[in-house]
């Protein structure tokens, strides 16, 4: 191979720093007897200006200090000239390779240096890599490799006054013919190359480090924003959503390329939902025809963003699906969106997000209900979508779409919509099932055979009401726990419209949950309760228990339970941590936590553990082994990680899994359906237990008045100003006297809709109807007297009576 022209740098790979006319031979490892040949040329350099410009690889390679260029086996196949410097291919048997030579001064080389280099140089970092093509430019300089986006020229934007014409010398680095903005905002590599990190913090790309100053990024980003000029503004747009986002590949060449996907979403036309069909969902659609490998980068750069930068990317998504949703023409009655490929792109990306985000390492990195679409329930007939969802979903292909196949979406009222229709319909199926079972009795046996077979009806006692709930729920079958619940209290006479069955529901619970069984263990810093580890009651009890659990929510009343968090995240069979230890014992979370913190190299010494623990059960120590020969293996730093995993799932799974498996068995022998699939542990928790959410406010807002009372009415005020004083324990006290229960449903305090009407003797208290909540209220003439009698109404909530 020869080569001739410009050499100053040494680029012509001859080993002389001069330019030649003529065709001079480029010596490297592809020539025979290449050692000799060296030998010879750098006894031709005799002047000391030929001397300085030998690098001191070529001297090792004189010395024969480099073996991977003795033996002369490898061709060479192909020169990338640039102006200062070439690279050389070659096709090596053992390892391929890329030489290089010339001017060297800014890296250019590939040698981890700036030296020059005037014979040719293998650039080790590419051996073993199979290289077809190379693009040599000038010599590359830092500062005008490519042209970048700068925080400088974003203001200089801003400062341009609206309405007036742009100079192109300021919006151009180079010259007024060159456009600068059009030029950084058309190229992927102009992007790529901005907002980097300074000095080499920005190199080494990986999924672990993108190397850009995001704090930068967003400053120029908002600097744009901030331009009013609609000329630049235009013109940016315009170049992002018809050339930028146009070229965006889904095999990038390497990871540096994918930057992109972590700054554009930074410019702020991607918050204005209505670019969704030039800026978002082409965006979008980019990322979903990634590559799995290329996915997989993008993914970690997102998940390790700041919880600001997260949540604009789940907004800007969560945006324009409301906004598609908004503007798609529905049928009024049903309600149903049609389906476009805007709106997939849009539900994926927020599901990757979604995903992201229960990934996320100590907890989501934003709250669940960021990714809540609250006004869904107006926009979409969600029930219509769920019937679909369960009665299609098997027998449909996979291109078959529903929203509720994008969970994450729905907020509380969504979610009660939902599990009221999955009632509806499981609870519809048990009374046809049962009314063709019992069709004879049905003719002949009159009212209350017909609602013996639509109702699911429990006739108990208070004085005991475990043994008769016990005895009587045995003699039902799966298939009948799916009617609608009705109580009925032996020697009482009220008839259940709801209030009787949250009494029954009050009272069961706080009586199998009393300590006198040892069912459960109460921990005295957090007040929860968990599964006892050396309980000797029968397993039909926890089973009990979940039933009753799956019974309360199946019939939308809200039970006192004060179990953890974690108990629903076990339900829904997700995995359980140390940080969920937390709710039951924070103490010995912290010293859990101490040891996994612990850095020293004597872990032994200091907190002498081993693979067991010791409990007290009825005053004799028993130790339970973590592991086979756990008391002989000492927790040491290289295995406390294991040792702290091993005690948090014996405390929480294995110690107590017989107890568990009883209880949730119980519960999914009524909560069976595919519904459960749509909640998050906090919302099942919400709907079963309810929550302490109080907005009294709220409450008097809601609150209806009847046969003659209004808002404006003397005893009316009255009455909110003695409410409004009370103690909470008081206010919650007229809850449960109204409502049969203190806390109130998951969608709120609005969902606590109460009424008030007069009576006219002002001698009695106030009664409470408490399946209708409807408060009878006399017409008391003074505060005071309003006051002694409701406190004293409040005092007297269990038992009933018709009045």
């Amino acid at each position: 191979m020869y080569a001739f022209g410009v050499g100053g740098a040494g680029q012509l790979g001859n080993r002389l720093s001069s330019n030649a006319s003529t065709p001079q031979l480029v010596i490297g490892p592809w020539l025979q007897n290449y050692i000799d040949g060296a030998e010879v040329m750098c006894n031709l350099a005799t002047s000391s200006q030929q001397q300085q410009n030998i690098s001191p690889q070529y001297e090792k390679m004189v010395n024969g200090l480099t073996s991977d260029v003795a033996k002369g086996t490898c061709t060479l196949k192909s020169i990338f000239a640039g102006g200062d410097h070439c690279f050389l291919r070659v096709s090596d048997p053992k390892d391929g390779g890329v030489f290089s030579c010339g001017l060297g001064s800014y890296g250019q080389l590939g040698h981890n240096s700036k030296s020059n280099e005037v014979l040719p140089r293998k650039v080790m970092e590419l051996m073993g890599l199979t290289v077809t093509q190379i693009s040599c430019g000038r010599v590359h300089p830092p500062s005008s490799q490519i042209r970048i986006v700068t925080h400088e020229r974003m203001k200089e934007c801003e400062a341009v006054p609206p309405n007036v014409a742009v100079d192109l010398d300021l919006i151009s680095v180079y010259s007024s013919v060159d456009r600068y903005l059009e030029t950084v905002f058309s190229s992927q590599a102009c992007v790529n190359g901005s907002f980097l990190l300074p000095g080499d913090l920005h190199f080494t790309c990986s999924s672990r480090h993108h190397g850009i100053d995001m704090v930068l990024a967003q400053h120029c980003f908002a600097a744009l924003a901030r331009a009013e000029n609609s000329s630049i503004s235009d013109l940016v747009y315009n170049c992002v959503s018809n050339t930028l986002l146009l070229t965006l590949s889904k095999s990038p060449p390497d990871t540096e390329a994918l930057r992109i996907y972590l700054i554009l979403p930074l410019y702020h036309q991607f918050e204005n939902a209505k670019n969704y069909e030039a800026l978002q969902c082409p965006f979008g659609q980019s990322v979903l025809m990634l590559t799995p490998e290329a996915y997989r980068v993008v993914d970690m750069w997102w998940s390790c963003a700041s919880a600001d930068y997260f949540e604009r990317l789940v907004r800007i998504f969560k945006d324009i699906l409301e906004y598609l949703i908004k503007i798609c023409k529905t049928d009024d009655s049903m309600k149903e969106v049609p389906w476009n490929q805007n709106i997939v792109v849009g539900l994926e990306i927020l599901r990757i997000l979604n995903d992201l985000n229960k990934k996320f390492p100590g907890g989501s990195k934003v709250p669940y209900e960021t990714f809540y679409l609250p006004d869904l329930p107006d926009k979409v007939n969600l029930p219509y979508d769920y019937i679909r969802w369960v009665t299609e979903k098997s027998v449909c292909t996979s291109q078959s779409l529903y929203f509720c196949d994008y969970p994450f979406l729905f907020d509380a009222r969504s979610k009660t919509l939902l599990l009221q229709t999955d009632q509806a319909m499981q609870m519809q199926s048990a009374i046809n099932e049962a009314t063709t079972r019992a069709f004879p009795s049905l003719i002949f046996g009159g009212p209350s055979v017909a609602a013996q077979v639509h109702f699911l009806i429990l006739e108990v006692t208070r004085e005991n009401i475990v043994g008769d709930t016990l005895t009587q729920l045995r003699k039902f079958d799966s298939r009948d726990l799916k009617k609608p619940l009705k109580v009925k209290f032996l020697g009482e006479e009220a008839e259940d419209a709801g209030g009787v069955r949250k009494e029954f529901f009050l009272l069961l619970m706080r009586e199998v949950l009393d300590p006198k069984y040892g069912m459960f263990q109460q921990y005295e810093e957090t007040r929860a309760i968990w599964f006892s580890e050396n309980s000797f009651e029968d397993e039909g009890m926890y089973f009990l228990i979940g039933l009753l659990c799956g019974l309360a929510i199946y019939n939308f009343t809200i039970i006192e339970l004060p179990f953890p968090l974690l108990l629903y995240k076990k339900l829904l069979g997700e995995p359980v941590s140390l940080s969920d230890l937390a709710q039951l014992s924070p103490t010995m979370t912290r010293s859990l936590q101490s040891l996994l913190d612990y850095e020293g190299s004597d872990v032994e010494q200091v907190f002498g553990l081993y693979f067991e623990l010791s409990r007290d059960m009825y005053g004799e120590t028993r130790v339970f082994r973590l592991k086979p020969g756990g008391e002989n293996i000492p927790v040491t730093q290289e295995n406390k990680w294991e040792y702290v995993d091993l005690y948090v799932d014996w405390v929480l799974n294995k110690s107590v899994e017989k107890h568990f498996q009883a209880y949730q068995n119980g519960f999914l022998k009524v909560c069976q359906g595919r519904v459960l699939k749509l909640f998050q542990a906090q919302e099942l928790m919400a709907a079963i237990v309810g929550n302490e959410d109080y907005d009294w406010d709220e409450l008097e807002r809601e609150t209806e008045y009847k046969n003659g009372y209004s808002s404006s009415h003397p005893t009316i005020r009255l009455f909110w100003e003695v409410f409004h004083e009370l103690t909470l324990e008081q206010k919650k006290k007229f809850l449960l006297f109204l409502t049969g229960s203190d806390r109130i449903p998951i969608v709120g305090m609005k969902a606590i809709k109460i009424i008030i009407q007069p009576t006219e003797d002002d001698k009695f208290l106030p009664v409470a109807h408490t399946c209708f909540n409807l408060l009878d209220l006399p017409r008391y003439a003074t505060k005071e007297k309003l006051r002694y009698k409701l406190l004293q109404a409040i005092q007297h909530y269990e038992g009933f009576s018709l009045v």
